[in-house]
């Protein structure tokens, strides 16, 4: 039986990358994504085109012309939390304040807090988990794409959260021991995860470009003629084109601004002036 992971599946950078991790090291994956009312609700777009995408070319020819697996096949599905949104007083959902702009550094980054997001989605997924747990008889992963990066603006990203979070989990539910996590970037930063997406693409035959072209990690997407791109200058923005300059290779997203499409010139530019002002 292959290892069995649970992954909460946003359809940005970090999460599609844990996802290429566990499928490069052996893991059965059952992806979720939440419809919470984001407003930048193109990543669950994005998240089911990736999980087709790594559907559609996991097998592989041999020399002799037999085709073998290299992964498995993933399961998928999108939690819709209608109503939560109107709740909800948190810059990200719809209804909610204009997205700021900046460095995640910047305090007024707070106000893309969605509070007690990570504890709603971690009891869905601590559900699912335990389920297929107590199905199969086995051990289950819990897997999270959280980062360093995220932990001075959201405390719900750090380990002191995970570890009481856990203990409530095996306190109110019976052999929940069978499920832990599976934190790979807890220490890193975006460049570090980056850096294992290449390696995992390499070793999973995947093509880089085309892996993270569908991923969005915009919280301000800007639809220009029922296509959409990404911002380049909110907080999550910048932190995600930093790693692809340090990197050294073009994002392989669209961007755009109110004057429209932009190109990786005019976006790397203005990154590297917000963080020289950072």
């Amino acid at each position: 039986m292959n290892k069995q992971a649970v992954l909460s599946l946003s359809g940005g950078m970090d999460s599609s990358t844990v996802l290429l991790h566990l499928l490069a090291n052996g893991y059965e994956v059952t992806a979720l994504s939440f419809d919470y009312g984001q407003k930048h609700r193109v990543e669950l777009d994005r998240a089911q085109s990736l999980v087709r995408y790594l559907n559609d070319n996991r097998m592989e020819q041999s020399p002799l012309g037999n085709f073998a697996e290299k992964y498995p096949l993933i399961k998928y599905q999108t939690i819709k939390l209608d109503g939560l949104s109107k709740l909800l007083n948190s810059a990200l959902v719809t209804g909610g304040d204009e997205v700021p702009e900046g460095h995640y550094e910047q305090e007024n980054m707070k106000e893309t807090v969605v509070p007690n997001r990570n504890k709603i989605f971690s009891s869905l997924i601590q559900a699912v988990a335990l389920s297929i747990a107590n199905e199969k008889n086995t051990e289950v992963h819990i897997a999270m794409g959280i980062h360093a990066g995220d932990h001075a603006i959201y405390p719900d990203c750090r380990q002191e959260f995970r570890d009481a979070d856990y203990t409530a989990f095996t306190e109110g539910n019976w052999d929940a021991e069978r499920v832990t996590y599976v934190t790979p970037y807890l220490f890193g930063d975006k460049f570090d995860i980056l850096q294992d997406g290449r390696r995992c693409c390499d070793s999973l035959g995947l093509n880089f470009n085309r892996v993270y072209s569908l991923t969005n990690t915009s919280y301000k997407p800007i639809n220009i003629g029922d296509k959409w791109f990404s911002d380049y200058k909110s907080a999550s923005s910048v932190e995600r084109i930093e790693a692809f300059i340090k990197l050294g290779q073009p994002d392989p997203v669209e961007y755009a601004d109110e004057t429209g499409p932009v190109g990786w010139d005019t976006v790397k530019k203005h990154v590297e002036e917000v963080l020289a002002n950072a």
